[in-house]
């Protein structure tokens, strides 16, 4: 069975557009709060920081029935209460929204490692010379933490592909809709169906090895050549 089979390419097509739209929706907000836990210091940190770690070790299916709860009809973003359906339930978007979650956590935890790895010194050094906080962020701070942040979005993309418990809970499993290579492995098991199993599993594993090839090789530390 080739990739060319329709089953196969639309489920990849729906892995990568939800695992995608996941990331985007999680980037600016989860390197945001990364910057901020490794530069500031403030009142509850330690709570925050805790917070953002809680989903790492929450049981996918608990994050999935809360996110079911909170879009309910007569919960809290539910149409009972805000007036209007946000038509996230049984649909891609749950499905994105659920992937986006889960890999919070770790796009914020590894923006935060890539902010820390940048010398405070050298942000000083701009400031001395007239660099507005902004502007010493987006021509010190960023360029400096660019790999370790295309590397956080990487390892939350990696996650957003392989979720399968909080997604299943709250979009379902819905070929062409919300059925992902994960929810699509899962069923093949379930039918019996081992050949088209197998073929899943090895896109699975092709796209997991190279994004964290990816992920290794943004991480190593840059060579300086030497005069």
């Amino acid at each position: 069975m080739a990739l060319a089979d329709p089953d196969l390419s639309l489920v990849l097509a729906t892995t990568l557009r939800i695992a995608g739209t996941a990331t985007l929706l999680v980037a600016l907000p989860a390197i945001a709060l990364g910057f901020a836990l490794a530069r500031a210091s403030f009142f509850g940190k330690s709570v925050v920081e805790t917070l953002v770690a809680v989903p790492l070790v929450l049981p996918p299916t608990a994050i999935g029935y809360l996110l079911l709860r909170a879009f309910a009809h007569d919960g809290p973003f539910g149409p009972s209460v805000l007036g209007f359906d946000l038509d996230v339930l049984f649909t891609w978007r749950g499905a994105m929204l659920a992937s986006a979650v889960v890999a919070f956590p770790l796009v914020t935890r590894a923006a935060r490692g890539a902010f820390e790895g940048v010398e405070p010194r050298l942000e000083l050094v701009a400031r001395t010379h007239g660099l507005s906080r902004g502007a010493t962020w987006f021509s010190v701070t960023l360029p400096l933490a660019r790999r370790g942040l295309l590397a956080a979005l990487a390892l939350g993309f990696g996650r957003a592909l392989g979720e399968f418990g909080a997604t299943v809970i709250v979009a379902g499993n819905i070929r062409g809709h919300t059925q992902t290579l994960a929810l699509a492995i899962f069923e093949d098991i379930q039918l019996g169906s081992d050949e088209h199993a197998l073929l899943l599993v090895g896109v699975t594993l092709a796209i997991a090895f190279v994004l964290m090839w990816s992920v290794e090789w943004l991480s190593r530390p840059r060579r300086t050549r030497s005069a």
